[in-house]
């Protein structure tokens, strides 16, 4: 489908999902010959990379809640007024994922992820050296912008790249970007003080540069005819791939978008509550440090390995299906987090907060492999920064509407809220289905 003229998308005769169709019909590409032909080596390098980028990125994420408390003591600072840190890190990270995704769609990876490493590494580094509020606001948002690049390029060169496995490669991406904090978590809270916290920022920042600046060497693109042309025997099975090339301005007018819009925003709150909230939580129950550690170090781990596991299960099983459970389940765990709390039981919470990330994390893997099964892959890279504006919903209800409820109302029916929006995500997954040209919003 081209940008001008929104055509119907071809029919499907299987009467099935189309994540089966897609499973099927990889059979008779060779992509990892024809990535060798392009690249001279194996296509899995270039989901190494992004892993690699995705796990030095992830300290402005996993890692706030390890590091705020020294912050505030440095700067002489309420913790309450550094909420809007994690707020701001949310906005900023998710809206730059759109013109990066634009730009990267036209111009390659390649001078996107230098520009990132800058912001992204810079701003750590510079964090050591902050004194005042308004610093940590702006070092914490550029970091945010880098983080925002890095995140888009590294989920699109998988499914760039794999069209035939986009859950399990996003999956291994995003695992990186969750998993690669627990080698940093245990470091942080280790250095957590006053005086040490600025060597900590500034080693974190320099890796953060290094890493970054390696992927920027390694990443490229796929030539455009990647999905093969009219005079290859398997044409037709790389149409099925690719699927209908939607615009953003296209998919902007079907109902699934907007389904999966809302979807994201209850999910991304459900989730990053708890991500920033974690050690705070454990805090209110009265549960010791220890707990608490084990919490903030072991979640980004569960958080890492389910999205690969779940990843390959939607590979292999309906999507929206395995979205739907993954959600439901995500909800009732952090339901039984706040029965642990309050039952006072330390190790039940800890196993709590890893299967309430467990079910709800992957949400950053199903989105964008569903989202380029229902819109193709020509404009994933835009296509998939739109929706993930719904972050910023997210992150709002994480930063600024929980501190707020908090306040108003303690932590308990806080967390049950992020359970119950997760829930309803969960629900209103059974009623997606792929969109049609018919069904296009006037």
């Amino acid at each position: 489908m081209s940008d001008d003229s929104p055509g119907d998308p071809p029919a499907d005769d299987s009467g099935g999902d189309p994540s089966e169709t897609d499973v099927d019909a990889t059979a008779g590409i060779d992509y990892d010959g024809r990535a060798r032909d392009v690249l001279g080596f194996s296509r899995w390098w270039q989901i190494v990379a992004a892993a690699g980028m995705m796990a030095a990125v992830s300290p402005y994420q996993y890692v706030w809640s390890s590091i705020e408390g020294p912050l505030a003591e440095s700067l002489d600072l309420a913790l309450p007024a550094l909420g809007a840190v994690f707020s701001f890190y949310v906005v900023f990270q998710s809206l730059s994922q759109f013109p990066a995704g634009w730009w990267r769609d036209r111009r390659g990876p390649g001078a996107l992820t230098f520009f990132a490493a800058i912001l992204a590494g810079g701003g750590y580094v510079g964090l050591a050296y902050a004194t005042s509020l308004w610093q940590l606001y702006v070092l914490y948002s550029l970091g945010a912008v880098g983080v925002g690049i890095i995140y888009t390029v590294a989920v699109n060169t998988a499914v760039k790249w794999f069209p035939d496995r986009t859950g399990l490669t996003t999956g291994i991406g995003t695992m990186a970007f969750a998993g690669g904090s627990a080698l940093v978590v245990p470091y942080v809270r280790a250095n957590a003080t006053v005086a040490a916290y600025a060597d900590v920022l500034r080693n974190v920042g320099l890796a953060i540069l290094v890493v970054l600046l390696v992927g920027a060497a390694v990443l490229r693109d796929p030539p455009e005819d990647w999905f093969g042309d009219d005079e290859t025997d398997d044409s037709d099975l790389a149409a099925s791939l690719r699927g209908d090339a939607y615009s953003p301005t296209e998919m902007l007018r079907t109902w699934q978008f907007w389904l999966l819009f809302a979807m994201f925003v209850a999910m991304a709150g459900a989730d990053l509550v708890v991500i920033a909230n974690v050690v705070s939580v454990a805090q209110h129950f009265g549960f010791t440090a220890l707990v608490a550690t084990i919490a903030a170090t072991l979640l980004p781990i569960s958080a890492g390995i389910s999205r690969m596991i779940l990843g390959e299960v939607s590979d292999r099983f309906e999507r929206k299906y395995v979205m739907a459970g993954s959600f439901l389940l995500a909800g009732l765990f952090r339901l039984g987090l706040v029965g642990a709390g309050t039952a006072d039981i330390g190790i039940a919470f800890v196993g709590m907060v890893l299967l309430a990330m467990f079910f709800s994390s992957p949400l950053y893997v199903f989105f964008p492999s569903i989202l380029s099964e229902y819109y193709g892959a020509e404009h994933s890279s835009s296509n998939y920064a739109v929706l993930y504006t719904a972050k910023v919903g997210g992150g709002i209800f994480a930063g600024t509407v929980a501190g707020y409820l908090v306040a108003a109302y303690g932590w308990v029916p806080t967390v049950a809220l992020g359970g119950g929006l997760a829930i309803a995500a969960g629900l209103a997954a059974f009623l997606l289905r792929p969109p049609s040209g018919s069904g296009l919003l006037a």
